[in-house]
Formats: C-alpha cells, structure tokens, sequence
C-alpha cells in the first residue's frame, strides 16, 4: 500500500512539474491546450493549475481569440515568483544580476575589483548582493539562492573547486565565497553557465555546443535539453584541444591550445585591454587590426569545424566576443566551408542570445533550477 502511495505521488508530482515546464516553455496556454500537449486528462490539468496558483507559480494571463461560444482562459507562469542572484567572478571583475523565471535580468552591476582569497573580498561579495537585491526590489522570501560562475571545474555537489588554476583556487568550497552571502549559495563552472543562460531562454535548442570565447576559453555540451557534465565533471573544455602542434605555451602548461588562439585577450592586448576599442579599431580598417583578426578567424574556423565534425549540432558563439561576432559571421562561415566535408553551408553556426552578463545570468538560471523542481518551489512556499 504505502508503496503505491509513492508511486501515485509520484506522478502527481511529474504530472506538475510538466505542466509547470511546458507553461515555462512555451506560455498562455489554455487548460485544453496542455492536455493536447502532455496528454492528460482534463480533471488532472485543471487540479494541478489550481495548485500551481494557490502556491503563487502560476497566473491566469487571458483569453484566447474568440471562435465561437466560451473563450478559453489562459494560464503563465508568475516570473517573479523567485528570483536567484548570479555572481561572475574574474581575475579583475564582479559582476552581479538578478534573474527571474523567464530569464530576465532585472537587475545588473559591474565593478572592478581585483580576486583575492582575503575576508575583505568575501565581505565585498555579500555587499554586492545585497545591493543587486536593493536595485531590484526584491523580497527576501522570493530569492531562491545565489548561483557563482567562477573560471574553474565544479564538484558535482556544486559545492567547491577540484580544477582552479587561473585563479588559483583549487580546493575552495562554496561555504568560503558565501561568508557573507545569507542566503543558499551554489558554484558553477563559467562555461556551463553561459551555456544554461542560452538553455534557459531558448527551450527549443535540444542539442548544442556553447563556445564562450572570453578572456579564456570554455565551452559547454548540451545534450537533450541538459547540460553534460562528462564523468569527470570537465565536459566541453575546447581552450585546451590542441590546434598548433608545438604551437603558443598555455596557462595549462601544454603548447597549442585553443585557449593561446581564440581568446579575446589575443584580440584586446591590441589595445590595452578593451574590446570594444580593437573593434572599433578592425571598423575604422586599421591594417594592424585587420590582421589580428584575420589569424583569429582562421583559427577559430578551425576549431569551429572540428566542433561541428564530432558533435553535429548547433554552435553558439558567446562570451566577450560572442557579442560582436555577429557582424562577422558569413566570413566566419566561408572559412568554415573548407573544412566540411559534407558541403553543406554551415548554418549550424549561431550568436548568443546573451550578448552581456552571460555567466552571471547562466549561474543565477542554474540555480532556480538546481533548487527548482515544482516540489521544493511548493517547500519553500510553505516553509
């Protein structure tokens, strides 16, 4: 008996958290609407709405067009029913927002301020969250937790470093980063963030391969709507597949990374560390420019090919540069061409729907979801 209670609260709770997923994923749609969908009953579709409302996670938002007798209501998702708090931490950066349920940044901050392992910088990190969640209004029982996107491998509780070298920080637990954080905090790997960033607002993007082409270079495998991890927790490390035999000395201590090639630090050293200047810089048709970025494409192209040969699924291009590649992208293609042998045109290739605070919204995202499923939403309504 008490086995088939289980099992019975077990579909209750599958049956909601679909429903939940599907208005999340698509939104306004009518009761009938879902029960096409997930195939449900209606008695099933119209019980579990009511509960996602009572507990404040769902809303009626209208009606459909009128063809003729009742207009069916229909229901969304409450976006601001919890919000997470995303931290990106570099070697020089802080960078912090809130995100709510649909993935929007309600609010942002950027600062400089330099990473030290010192009780002066931890005490600085609880500051800026609390002044994120001052700038964005936010009540204290709809924060979910925060999310902390470092540039480092992640334990698979999501709770300290097993791989930290660029900014030393091996071995550090997330219990350190949140001395002066109050509320449920989580690491995350800056690529894998990125990656859910462009997962959490595109729920149609099944299968994909994230390249977050920043001051150093990550990547991230989506697989069927999830992230993969690998089973040793460092999935999607493209900075350190070797494209020049022999090539540039690395961080890594190997030669010919991807890393020494693609990163927008290859780009910004041109001019004193701005991003935005080297490609006002490449606009205006600086020779001295033109040629860095000439070599870069070429590069990349040939990392992207690579990708692409062994993963057969959509590229997304983001991070620092990722914001301005846009305008680049058919030359990008057409170098891209060389290396498929399949001759089709490489309309795989994608730009990042984040252009800016990528990791931090990607690790504020991951962390409603690694708190999220419906039943621990409902637990901590009631809590």
């Amino acid at each position: 008996m008490e086995q088939k209670i289980t099992a019975n609260m077990g579909i209750k709770q599958a049956n909601r958290t679909n429903i939940y997923n599907l208005l999340h994923g698509e939104g306004a749609l009518s009761k009938q609407a879902i029960v096409g969908r997930l195939h449900l009953c209606l008695p099933t579709v119209t019980q579990n709405i009511a509960q996602l409302q009572e507990e404040g996670l769902v809303e009626e938002v209208g009606f459909l067009s009128n063809t003729g007798g009742r207009r069916a209501k229909t229901f969304d998702v409450v976006a601001g029913a919890r919000t997470a708090i995303g931290l990106d931490i570099t070697r020089n950066h802080i960078t912090a927002v809130a995100v709510d349920l649909r993935g929007t940044i309600t609010a942002s901050v950027r600062l400089r301020c330099r990473f030290e392992r010192t009780d002066a910088y931890y005490r600085r990190l609880g500051a800026v969250v609390e002044q994120i969640i001052q700038e964005a209004g936010l009540r204290a029982e709809h924060i979910q937790g925060v999310g902390i996107g470092l540039p480092a491998l992640i334990a698979g509780d999501n709770q300290s470093v097993f791989y930290g070298k660029i900014l030393e920080i091996t071995g550090v637990t997330g219990a350190e980063f949140a001395r002066y954080i109050p509320y449920p905090t989580a690491l995350f790997n800056d690529a894998n963030a990125a990656g859910f960033a462009e997962l959490w607002i595109n729920r149609n993007l099944s299968n994909a391969f994230y390249v977050m082409l920043s001051n150093n270079i990550g990547g991230s495998v989506v697989i069927n709507n999830q992230i993969y991890s690998g089973e040793h927790l460092h999935s999607g490390e493209i900075g350190h597949l070797t494209i020049v035999p022999d090539g540039k000395p690395c961080y890594c201590g190997k030669k010919g990374c991807v890393d020494t090639y693609c990163a927008a630090t290859v780009l910004s050293s041109l001019t004193d560390g701005d991003l935005a200047a080297f490609f006002a810089l490449l606009n205006r048709g600086a020779p001295e420019a033109g040629a860095r970025w000439d070599t870069y494409l070429d590069h990349l192209a040939v990392t992207i090919a690579n990708l692409y040969m062994l993963f057969d699924c959509p590229i997304i291009l983001g991070g620092y540069v990722g914001a301005y590649i846009g305008d680049y992208l058919e030359e990008l293609k057409r170098r891209i061409d060389q290396y498929n042998i399949f001759g089709d045109r490489p309309d795989y290739l994608r730009v990042c729907c984040y252009k800016q605070e990528a990791i931090a919204a990607g690790a504020a995202s991951a962390k409603l979801v690694h708190k999220n499923s419906i039943a621990r939403l409902k637990r901590k309504s009631l809590s």
